[in-house]
């Protein structure tokens, strides 16, 4: 990827209206159809009377015409960019994963290592749950829980920016390598993980009043206690629509971190301003893109639930032991190939496609409102 320079304040600066920051298009040169009009007039009835030629078809060195975007060119631009770049971008999502598993499985295998007298000692038969055992293993393991957690924050961060690295150049239509997108995405994957967590506290949050509702519930039937499930419940469906409100106002963060070369405060502010008088187009579009991709996992997996083997029959004189070694043998072969690989394949695409959508919609705010467009072409040119 050529040494260039964002698509933030520090970008390119073209043409003769230029301002400085602070004042909109006149930042990044005169709008692409004239002043003061971000796209053409409709045809047959501009400035060259009702009988005059259609306005030319804008640019599209990359993967989309540097004009607002529609919807189309939303999801287009991200299948294209996945089918052309797939190699630096795949390659760079599926290299991280590989590394987290091997990470998380070495971290496993040590504290399986450290805590096996533990262990052994409560899984022995008639054994009984003590804190002299049980402690060494619930820190062991729970150490390698909390960070297979900031493992986790940390690809997907780098799988974010890598996309957006590579949308960088899809859009400008330049070829990338894999050493380019990966070098580019790395030294970006603080500032995304920076403005990926409140992302994703905020989209833990009704989940975690949903968890605490049901375990208030249990706790009523299982004690006769009172607990405020009202009230629990009030808070639900209060938080979910704070809580994608929030998302999707923060949603072009990563990208901007990426695009512009942002600072965390700095790419949170810039999606806010950006989000702004768009939220239910960006909140539309986004929630389409997750139900492809939603749909699409479902195609795989219905035909391969049906396709399971049968469970092996389990009789009162069956053994513990005997119940697992055969969930075990059922559970190879081809079908557990087969479906570890549909797994994977489709969850690689989904960590992609949505980062790239997500890209793509702050392409189109930024060509909107900021006239980006122009800067774009003069890069590509």
């Amino acid at each position: 990827m050529p040494d260039t320079p964002g698509w933030g304040p520090q970008g390119p600066r073209t043409g003769p209206g230029h301002d400085g920051p602070g004042h909109g298009t006149a930042r990044y040169g005169a709008p692409p159809y004239g002043a003061g009009a971000p796209y053409p007039p409709p045809y047959g009835w501009g400035q060259q009377g009702p009988w005059g030629p259609p306005p030319p078809p804008p640019p599209k060195p990359g993967v989309i015409p540097l004009a607002p975007l529609g919807v189309d060119h939303v999801l287009g631009g991200a299948f294209a960019t996945m089918r052309r770049y797939a190699k630096p971008l795949f390659g760079a999502a599926l290299a991280a994963y590989a590394l987290y598993a091997v990470v998380l499985g070495a971290a496993l295998g040590i504290a399986y290592a450290v805590a096996r007298d533990h262990y052994a000692a409560l899984s022995a038969d008639g054994a009984e749950f003590t804190w002299e055992h049980g402690k060494p293993v619930l820190v062991a393991f729970g150490a390698v829980w909390a960070a297979g957690l900031v493992g986790a924050l940390a690809v997907n961060s780098f799988v974010q920016a890598s996309a957006a690295a590579t949308l960088h150049e899809a859009v400008l239509g330049r070829p990338t390598t894999f050493r380019a997108v990966t070098r580019r995405a790395w030294s970006r994957t603080p500032a995304v993980a920076a403005v990926t967590l409140p992302l994703a506290l905020i989209l833990l949050l009704p989940l975690a009043l949903f968890a605490l509702f049901f375990v208030a519930v249990f706790v009523t039937v299982l004690t006769d206690a009172t607990a405020p499930l009202g009230l629990l419940f009030l808070l639900f469906l209060l938080v979910i629509p704070l809580s994608a409100w929030l998302y999707v106002l923060f949603a072009f963060a990563p990208a901007a971190t990426v695009l512009e070369s942002a600072g965390p405060l700095t790419a949170l502010r810039r999606s806010v301003h950006l989000v702004r008088g768009a939220w239910w187009r960006t909140f539309g579009i986004s929630l389409l893109a997750g139900a492809m991709v939603m749909i699409v996992s479902l195609v795989y997996q219905l035909p391969m639930q049906f396709a399971a083997p049968e469970p092996p029959v389990v009789t009162p004189d069956t053994s513990a032991s005997e119940v697992m070694l055969d969930q075990l043998r059922s559970q190879t072969g081809l079908y557990v190939v087969a479906a570890l690989l549909g797994t994977l394949l489709t969850q690689l695409a989904a960590a992609v496609f949505l980062p790239l959508v997500t890209a793509l919609l702050y392409v189109d705010r930024r060509i909107r409102k900021e006239g980006l467009a122009q800067a774009l072409r003069s890069a590509a040119e």
